[in-house]
């Protein structure tokens, strides 16, 4: 089993530019699985985490609704924001300046074989980050993702998640907010889930701008421990 990660930072990024990467990075693995199979080899797959930082872009994964964009083309145009439907698990997303995302595009057989196990680890991630700056974050039955105030009439959204599997092979991954813009959030209903506010981290923290480098670095820290895995990182983008 190989447990190395590639991790690269492709700072801020086209979201159909990064989609096709995260494709590209997915593809390969997978089919180095298929030949392995094919052929009875044992080639190591590779491991990757990307890092990046979207344009305004709202995403609707395959078993969304269409419905809780509350908005047409021609105002999101004006608002400077793209729409995309993709290929992973999930409803509605906003992707956007001030939030960090992260894709984890791993071979899962090189760490355990349990999709439910990997989301729930990623939710920890972010959870076990969030309390490094104070915050008591927690998950929410029946949606994931990371939430604060979970059972209150103020539970608000803080992380998504949603993600695409195949041949235990993983894409998409999580947005955390740290300096999000959350008027971008009242053009559609999150996740599908009304009623639910949205957060960032800044704003909980009442700081007009949090660390984003800092926020990336913890994320990974506890990632590392949480997948036992050897993170080789290199910066990329701009």
């Amino acid at each position: 089993m190989n447990k190395k990660v590639r991790v690269q930072d492709l700072g801020h990024r086209d979201y159909k530019e990064t989609w096709d990467y995260q494709e590209a990075l997915f593809k390969d693995i997978v089919d180095l699985k298929v030949k392995n199979r094919r052929e009875g080899t044992e080639v190591d797959t590779p491991n990757h985490f990307l890092f990046v930082e979207h344009p305004h872009v709202y995403t609707l994964g395959k078993s969304g609704d269409i419905g809780n964009l509350l908005v047409d083309e021609q105002v999101l145009k004006a608002k400077g924001a793209t729409f995309y439907k993709i290929n992973r698990g999930g409803d509605i997303t906003y992707h956007g300046p001030g939030q960090v995302v992260g894709y984890p595009i791993l071979d899962l057989d090189n760490f355990f074989t349990d999709i439910h196990k990997y989301l729930r680890f990623l939710e920890e991630m972010v959870i076990l980050t969030l309390a490094e700056y104070g915050l008591k974050a927690e998950r929410s039955e029946g949606e994931t993702g990371v939430w604060l105030d979970v059972g209150t009439p103020f539970a608000r959204k803080i992380c998504a998640m949603g993600v695409r599997a195949s041949r235990w092979v993983t894409m998409h991954g999580f947005a955390l907010n740290v300096n999000a813009d959350l008027g971008y959030f009242d053009l559609m209903i999150p996740c599908g889930i009304k009623d639910k506010a949205v957060t960032s981290l800044n704003v909980e923290l009442g700081k007009k701008e949090v660390d984003m480098e800092e926020v990336k670095q913890r994320l990974l820290h506890h990632f590392q421990i949480l997948f036992e895995a050897e993170l080789r990182q290199e910066k990329t983008g701009t």
